[in-house]
């Protein structure tokens, strides 16, 4: 806004010229009572009167325009100290007072332009902070919960608004060692169960002084997958290290194993045949053996499509035998066949060998606005709190002949479609296990 000209008149000029004309007809009354024939001391006395009240009416008009004027100014200066810098001045005066007027419209403008900046940046803020996976937790002086984003709703009070509850009342309803990490003010990794699945978050604590008070900030930020995908890269080097150096040792094995035995038979030597077969054999099995191991570790990303649920099921049907549960969705499932078929292969197979009747294995699919869930179940002896923990590691197994990669390559599928796996115990007997897969965004 550009800055008004400089006053033609100034209040010291205007109150000059009213006074320097009271002073005139101060002295021009009583030269006019004299020359009227009346007395000296009248003449001086009256003009003295007539003069004061002339001021007075002459100063009214201005005296009262300046108090406007300054009430004005007084009402202005009070919305700003209130914080309402809408209001505009105005006062058409061509002096310093209608100059402050028009600066003062000049800063209210720049005070309200500065305020809807500020106010966008705190909408677009709080909608980065409600979205974030990271939960935040601000608690004031006296432990009332003032500031809560989506995450943290959703991970300590089931979704529910936590601003104006105290901590105190929402911890009980946590997780006793979440509740525990937080109460103590710990910093760092923390553990708990959900159901049957552990959980870990990186917990963090700050303290910091808002509008002279003391307040403490708390971050929770969910490191499952994150660890759990660290500790597949892990396993997956070893897998290739291991894989790389038996393969170098089983090559020449096999081949020594094999000349050997052309030599027994020139020789007919019938049992060391028999011992070189044996060698061969066991190279053989122990080359599946880390081939299956580095398929896990060399799983190449999905190829995703559109795939009817009929013909997957049709493909799974001869291979394991289970029972549809419910109807198949009407839109098409979207995920890459060959792995998620192999996941399931793995599952029902699972279920199989669970001592399960085969008509108590089942398959239900289903879907809706978010992803895919498809559902294993069965009825046989299920698992132990400690097994469902560690039964999706590469490695582990509760089975005599088991490598540990079933459930392992199962988890990795469904992570590499950015989904995931979920196992619990049935309440009358036997396993569930879930493979939820997320729709994709342009889809």
């Amino acid at each position: 806004m550009p800055r008004s000209p400089t006053p033609k008149t100034s209040l010291e000029g205007k109150l000059f010229g009213v006074v320097m004309l009271a002073v005139a007809l101060g002295i021009s009354i009583p030269f006019g009572l004299l020359h009227f024939g009346a007395g000296p001391a009248l003449a001086w006395s009256a003009g003295l009167l007539l003069a004061l009240v002339l001021s007075f009416l002459l100063l009214r008009p201005f005296t009262h325009n300046l108090n406007r004027a300054l009430e004005t100014l007084e009402g202005g200066l009070l919305n700003f100290r209130d914080g309402d810098f809408s209001i505009s001045l105005a006062l058409n005066r061509n002096d310093q007072l209608g100059q402050l007027a028009e600066l003062y419209n000049e800063v209210g403008e720049i005070l309200r332009r500065e305020r809807a900046h500020i106010h966008q940046r705190e909408l677009l803020l709080d909608t980065v902070i409600q979205s974030s996976p990271l939960a935040l937790l601000l608690i004031d002086h006296s432990e009332h919960i003032i500031y809560a984003n989506t995450s943290a709703r959703h991970l300590l009070h089931q979704g529910k608004p936590l601003q104006g509850h105290r901590l105190e009342t929402i911890l009980p309803r946590c997780p006793p060692e979440l509740a525990q990490a937080i109460e103590q003010k710990q910093n760092g990794l923390t553990s708990y169960l959900d159901g049957d699945v552990s959980q870990t978050l990186h917990i963090s604590n700050s303290t910091f002084v808002l509008n002279s008070q003391k307040h403490r900030l708390i971050l929770l930020r969910e490191m499952t997958r994150e660890l759990t995908r660290a500790e597949v890269q892990v396993w997956k080097k070893v897998i290739r290290l291991i894989s790389h150096e038996l393969n170098n040792s089983l090559a020449p094995i096999s081949s020594m194993a094999h000349s050997g035995k052309l030599l027994s038979e020139k020789i007919d030597s019938q049992q060391l045949a028999g011992v070189f077969d044996v060698i061969a054999d066991r190279c053989r099995h122990l080359t599946e053996f880390t081939q299956g191991y580095a398929r896990f570790a060399k799983l190449p990303p999905p190829v995703c499509e559109q795939v009817e649920w009929s013909t997957l099921v049709k493909q799974l049907q001869p291979l394991h035998p289970f029972r549809l549960e419910g109807e198949l969705p009407l839109r098409p499932g979207y995920f890459d066949p060959a792995q998620i078929e192999q996941a399931l292969l793995n599952l029902l197979k699972n279920a199989s060998e669970s001592g399960s009747a085969e008509e108590d294995i089942t398959l239900e699919i289903e879907t809706d606005a978010h992803g895919q869930l498809l559902t294993v179940a069965d009825r046989g002896s299920g698992m132990s709190d400690k097994v469902i923990q560690q039964a999706l590691l590469p490695f582990y197994s509760t089975k005599p002949q088991g490598v540990g990669l079933g459930l392992a390559l199962c988890r990795e599928i469904a992570d590499a479609h950015g989904g995931q796996i979920r196992l619990h115990n049935r309440s009358e007997g036997g396993l569930q296990v879930n493979l939820w897969l997320p729709w994709p965004e342009n889809l």
